[in-house]
Parts: structure tokens; sequence; C-alpha cells
């Protein structure tokens, strides 16, 4: 099973929603998930998860870690990533 991951800086418009990201990678049948360190855990999450989004609280400025699972890993990762890096 192809794996991939890539750091990127959260720096996201006031106008997105988590809501969107989770809608848009519904096509795609990889695993994709979103880490980070906060408060001195470390937190990961299910991006396909509204639950999950809420539940990992992103602000801009955030290191996060994106990796994604599964055949078009790749492609999932790269929209995720564009997401965040707006």
């Amino acid at each position: 099973m192809k794996r991939v991951s890539k750091e990127v800086t959260v720096n996201i418009r006031e106008e997105q929603t988590i809501t969107e990201l989770s809608a848009g990678l519904q096509p795609y049948q990889a695993d994709v998930y979103i880490e980070k360190m906060s408060r001195g855990s470390h937190m990961k999450v299910n991006v396909k998860s509204f639950l999950g989004l809420v539940t990992i609280h992103l602000e801009n400025g955030d290191s996060i870690t994106i990796s994604a699972e599964g055949e078009d890993a790749e492609e999932a990762l790269e929209m995720t990533a564009r997401f965040f890096e707006v």
C-alpha cells in the first residue's frame, strides 16, 4: 500500500471551512490524516472525519504533517496540502 506524507504550515483564509476539505476528499479512496503537537500531546485525526477536524483545532501558523495511505494517496495528499497552503 502506498504511503506518503508532507509537512505544511497552516495558512487558510477565514472563509475556508473544514466541511469543504472533508467533502473534497470524499472521492479519494486513500485514508488521509493530519498530525500535530498540541500542548505537549500528539494528535492524529482522519481528515475525512468532520469530528476529527473539529477536535484538532487548527490555526494559521500551526505546523502539521499530512499523511495519506492508499492507491490515490499522492493525489489526496496534494489536494489536502493545497487546502492548507492557500
